[in-house]
């Protein structure tokens, strides 16, 4: 991480009416982070600031985060627009002020702190002063025209969420753009379209990223459920099935770098695929081999709800050692799943259908769920994945 005292961080050099000038560099935000996308600024040039004050709230590739400021100051000038991506070390304000401990003059002072939306609205966009909503909600309605005033927040305390701000958009709202002025050719084949935001960003990398590195097989199969007793839990059903599987044909649940070669983990560490308004998420359930029913429902509902609010730590989008999809939950019954490096397998759950099977010699209706397992062949073996597989589907046909 940098400090504060970094060259990086700030230069410092003197102002023509003899104030300290200093330039405020976007830090290291961990995570082997380079870039960070601005998500709205919690200050106008001409305010003054203390230490530690809400500065800049920034979008990585899954999480927002708030900076704060790192000295009490006045800001001369920001450096980066809203929705613009930068780079870590690269200018994003200049101050004129002293240390974090320097007192400023009254008539520098600002006024009452201003709402992030008040800040990063478009000109046909009104204030949305007292509105709860994180920061990255406000960018999509700002993007999408939405004015946070006439929505009803389905988030704790009222808080609008993202899927609050879609269903406006989808339910008739109308992106009022601005006109913009004539552009050569070139320039029109860029009309129309917007900057991928940071989660679809990071989506749009880690698929890439697996097409280059992948050599993906995938293999079906499908467990007849008809034993289970009552409504069970399905996700924790298939969260305890690949916990058993990762026992019976441990290379699944692993890591392969192909210059430290393969890495066995000892914890099945579960990345569950949510599909969310801001593109899908895939914050990681830990230790699952360790936890009962009731825990691991408890632990998925908090993280699909951090999810959907875009509340979720970095920790908790990294370190997955094998992943979940159950998009039956929306539709589809087979597919092929893609694989994120450096996993070496991804299940997929269809929709349960009821099927004609044979039991005894004769024909009997049951429910039916089909699975979709997609490994790295570069790794894995298809015996491998075939008895990992196998295994899901037996631990899925007990009753308990």
């Amino acid at each position: 991480m940098l400090g504060k005292d970094d060259p990086i961080y700030h230069n410092q050099r003197p102002s023509l009416d003899g104030w300290s000038m200093r330039t405020f560099r976007l830090p290291d935000l961990g995570e082997g982070l380079q870039e960070a996308e601005i998500a709205a600024w919690h200050v106008r040039e001409g305010d003054s600031v203390k230490a530690d004050d809400p500065l800049v709230s920034v979008e990585t590739d899954k999480a927002v985060v708030e900076v704060p400021a790192p000295w009490s100051g006045r800001i001369a000038k920001l450096c980066a627009r809203v929705g613009e991506v930068v780079k870590v070390g690269a200018a994003i304000a200049e101050y004129e002020g002293g240390l974090a401990d320097a007192s400023l003059p009254p008539e520098r002072s600002s006024a009452a702190a201003r709402p992030s939306a008040e800040i990063v609205r478009p000109p046909h966009v009104a204030p949305s002063a007292g509105i709860t909503a994180m920061p990255a909600v406000r960018l999509l309605a700002r993007e999408l025209g939405i004015d946070l005033r006439t929505l009803k927040g389905s988030g704790p305390d009222g808080a609008i969420l993202a899927r609050d701000v879609a269903a406006a958009f989808r339910a008739g709202a109308t992106l009022q753009a601005e006109q913009a002025p004539p552009t050569a050719p070139m320039e029109d084949m860029a009309a129309g379209y917007r900057p991928l935001s940071g989660t679809r960003r990071a989506m749009a990398r880690s698929m890439a990223r697996s097409r280059a590195e992948v050599v993906p097989a995938t293999v079906h199969e499908e467990a007849a459920i008809g034993a289970w007793e009552g409504q069970p839990d399905l996700t924790v059903r298939l969260l305890r099935a690949l916990a058993v599987a990762s026992k019976v044909e441990p290379a699944l649940n692993a890591w392969l770098d192909m210059t430290h070669g393969l890495k066995l983990n000892q914890s099945v560490d579960v990345g569950i695929a949510v599909d969310t308004a801001d593109g899908l998420m895939v914050p990681v359930l830990k230790d699952v081999q360790d936890r009962d029913a009731a825990d691991l429902r408890a632990e998925l509902d908090r993280l699909i709800k951090a999810a959907h609010a875009r509340t979720l730590q970095a920790h908790e989008l990294r370190g997955a050692t094998i992943t979940l999809s159950n998009y039956g939950m929306i539709g589809g019954l087979h597919a092929t799943p893609v694989v994120i490096p450096p996993q070496l397998a991804i299940l997929g759950a269809g929709r349960v259908k009821p099927c004609v099977l044979a039991e005894g010699g004769r024909p009997v209706v049951r429910p039916v769920l089909p699975l979709s397992l997609t490994y790295d062949h570069r790794a894995i073996t298809g015996g491998e994945a075939a008895r990992f597989i196998m295994a899901v589907v037996a631990d899925l046909e007990l009753p308990e």
